[in-house]
């Protein structure tokens, strides 16, 4: 099956196809550090790592872009006692923390627009010459996109620019017309002159719109593959972006793809409200793993509800992958059976994902055969097992959430997980005692004591061991 991928400029589910049979290029809209990420940033993140990983199994060499604003006017009105730029980069910092936390791969590129000024400017210079922007005449050093010089300005969003609103990126100082954008800002007297760079229109700064027509030209090319961010960039920010790449002759992006937003208890997540759930108090809550796959169960289109209580359910879900996979290890190892699972998955779990990225499809699949295959373990039918638990690697390796991996190690148990662990194994192994010494009464009795608190153990081999009922 091809992947099928929905298309938000063809509002319809389009088959991927690259430019270049087995390479793909992606820009994805990264963070403008102003703030603290939140969880909305995470999932955002996290929608584009599983589809690139999506595409490398399937035999792709993806070049993954994801930017960095780091010049923009929220930084600017967001500085309090220090430099606009020291600000940024500490932002910054904290986004590169929250996706290292959740296992999100890095990008083969992560340029800050600070650093593509040059690239900026001469596509500002491209649409000026075509007749597509405009200096102000006023002396300000501002220069606009002229949006009634480009039919096709709203087509990304399927709107009629007669009936869109002022465009409020900019002082409309200089502007022809209110719906005009910004692509350049001449410096104002209140603002820092490092926040300035020189320009044949005067000293000023990049657009925002600007930035990312210019850096992903930069690193993937005149047309690429596909563009993604979340739903609320589709406008002004990525009508924007088209509209000016396009009006300079640029192919552009070939698939625009968005993630869906986050509610909080089902209400929007909003600074007004005061209900932003942030990276840091997300990660002191939950195990990187399980926030991982909770942020990741929903299809990456939808609206993702977060509830506290939800993180216990992901929890949950990875607890069970873990001891599914820790049985058979234990259980097949030394028999002719270890290692004969080959890392393959279902054709089910390939369907759902080619199927317009469908995890929360593929997620079933996964549970499905976890069932199965623990079925199979306690029938001793060790090659059924096997079998299993090959699908099962290979399924949480493509969505990224092995608990073998050794990037949960460090963060995985909090501490009371730590504290569970030494009580769960003191009671084990007074167990043990119980049972060398023929005190079969009170080995009983700890098995009931911890079943009764929710703990299973088996016993085996290799010794016991315990997990948490799910």
């Amino acid at each position: 099956m091809t992947l099928r991928l929905y298309d938000t400029k063809a509002q319809a589910l389009r088959d991927f196809v690259p430019l270049v049979e087995g390479r793909v290029g992606m820009y994805v809209c990264g963070p403008t550090v102003q703030s603290s990420p939140h969880i909305g940033h995470l999932r955002s993140a996290l929608a584009y790592d599983v589809l690139r990983r999506w595409l490398t199994h399937r035999g792709n060499e993806v070049t993954f872009v994801r930017n960095v604003t780091d010049i923009d006017d929220k930084i600017l009105d967001a500085v309090t006692g220090e430099e606009w730029w020291a600000l940024a980069y500490r932002i910054e910092l904290e986004f590169t923390a929250g996706y290292r936390a959740l296992g999100i791969l890095a990008p083969t590129y992560e340029p800050r627009a600070t650093a593509s000024v040059m690239q900026m400017q001469e596509l500002i210079a491209a649409l000026i010459e075509r007749g597509h922007a405009y200096p102000a005449a006023d002396g300000s050093g501002d220069v606009y996109f002229d949006t009634g010089s480009w039919p096709d300005y709203g087509s990304l969003t399927r709107q009629a620019r007669e009936n869109m609103e002022a465009a409020a990126d900019a002082d409309p100082r200089g502007k022809r017309d209110p719906r005009d954008f910004a692509l350049w800002k001449g410096r104002k007297a209140d603002e820092p002159e490092s926040a300035s760079w020189e320009s044949p229109w005067g000293a000023g700064r990049p657009g925002w719109h600007i930035e990312c027509s210019a850096m992903s030209r930069r690193y993937l090319g005149d047309e690429f593959d596909l563009h993604g961010g979340g739903l609320d960039l589709r406008f002004p920010h990525h009508e924007n972006e088209l509209a000016q790449s396009t009006a300079a002759g640029l192919g552009f992006a070939r698939y625009w793809v968005h993630n869906g937003l986050v509610n909080v208890s089902g209400q929007k997540m909003s600074k007004s409200l005061g209900n932003s759930v942030y990276a840091a108090e997300l990660l002191a809550l939950a195990s990187p793993l399980a926030i991982r796959y909770l942020l990741g169960a929903a299809h990456y289109r939808s609206t993702l509800d977060y509830a506290p209580t939800s993180l216990n359910e992901a929890e949950a879900a990875v607890d069970r992958i873990r001891t599914f996979l820790s049985r058979v290890e234990r259980r097949v190892a030394g028999t002719r059976f270890a290692g004969i699972g080959a890392p393959v998955v279902p054709e089910a779990f390939a369907d759902a994902m080619d199927d317009d990225l469908g995890v929360p499809q593929a997620l079933a699949v996964l549970h499905d055969v976890i069932r199965a295959g623990n079925q199979a373990l306690d029938d001793e039918d060790l090659a059924a097992a096997a079998e299993a638990h090959g699908q099962v690697g290979a399924m949480v390796g493509v969505l990224g959430i092995d608990p073998r991996d050794p990037h949960w190690a460090s963060g995985d148990a909090g501490p009371a997980a730590s504290a569970l662990g030494v009580l769960v194994e003191r009671l084990i192994a007074d167990r043990r005692v119980a049972r060398d010494t023929k005190d079969y009464a009170s080995a009983d009795r700890i098995r009931a004591e911890l079943q009764a608190a929710g703990v299973t153990i088996e016993d085996s081999q290799t010794g016991t061991h315990w997990s948490l009922e799910s």
